[in-house]
């Protein structure tokens, strides 16, 4: 099952970059790291929200676009209206880097939306990872972390000042996410195991998910007409990656989705 090659790579990878930098040196890093960027902030309000996505490939697609400079798109996506901008930094299947994170927050600045995480987190190695790269938020997966280790990461997470969009993908994990503290719940349209993906799902899951947190529709959206469908299900942001990357041009498809 690929979920669970990817989650055995990542923490043979992981045991090898602890050693490489201690956990303790990366605490102090992320302490001395500028304040990052309010996340929850830039979701809210009436006007449905893009988080507009940097993915080079994807097990299910193969590679999108190996070439393409992140901090060029970010750059597109910043221009032309993105609330927030989610990074892939898992390298194996997705062709990511962590250090895409540190890149685009240089180059940005000042001006950047918010930039999201999107890995495979499971340890608070890994949160602390990202807030010393620059990240503002970070994408925790409710089928990969137990109940109580989620509720920790959550938790550490807002220590950092920083803020956690929980995935989930059905009933089971919605009451997860819920209890264990998220602010942010992402329904993701595509099941982990089949790789099969459904607009319905969130239509599906949204009226159990309590009406005060922020609610994000991942995977799957197109065009204007997902999104149209998307918004009559009250949906307050959606996560854009292979569609706006595979667009032979990308702020045009910003601006069709906009």
């Amino acid at each position: 099952m690929i979920l669970t090659d990817i989650l055995d790579n990542k923490r043979i990878e992981l045991a090898e970059t602890k050693k490489r930098l201690p956990l303790r040196e990366l605490e102090v890093r992320a302490a001395n790291s500028p304040a990052p960027r309010d996340f929850i902030a830039v979701l809210k309000g009436t006007d449905m929200k893009i988080i507009a996505e940097i993915k080079r490939a994807s097990p299910s697609k193969g590679t999108i676009a190996a070439d393409i400079d992140p901090i060029a798109v970010a750059r597109i996506f910043a221009r032309h209206g993105a609330a927030a901008i989610s990074v892939l930094t898992e390298a194996r299947y997705f062709m990511g880097n962590i250090e895409f994170l540190s890149a685009i927050n240089s180059a940005l600045g000042e001006s950047r939306p918010p930039l999201l995480r999107k890995d495979f987190l499971f340890d608070p190695y890994q949160i602390y990872e990202a807030r010393t790269y620059g990240a503002d938020a970070v994408l925790l997966i409710a089928r990969i972390v137990p109940p109580q280790e989620l509720q920790m990461l959550i938790a550490l997470t807002r220590e950092l000042k920083m803020e956690a969009l929980v995935e989930v993908h059905n009933e089971a994990e919605i009451n997860t996410a819920v209890e264990s503290g998220a602010a942010i719940i992402g329904i993701n349209n595509r099941d982990l195991d089949t790789f099969r993906v459904d607009l319905k799902t969130t239509e599906r899951l949204r009226g159990r998910i309590p009406d005060d947190k922020i609610v994000v529709s991942e995977s799957g959206i197109r065009d204007r007409t997902d999104i149209a469908y998307l918004r009559d299900c009250r949906v307050d942001a959606v996560l854009i990656g292979e569609a706006l990357i595979a667009a032979p041009d990308i702020a045009a498809k910003m601006r069709e989705l906009l």
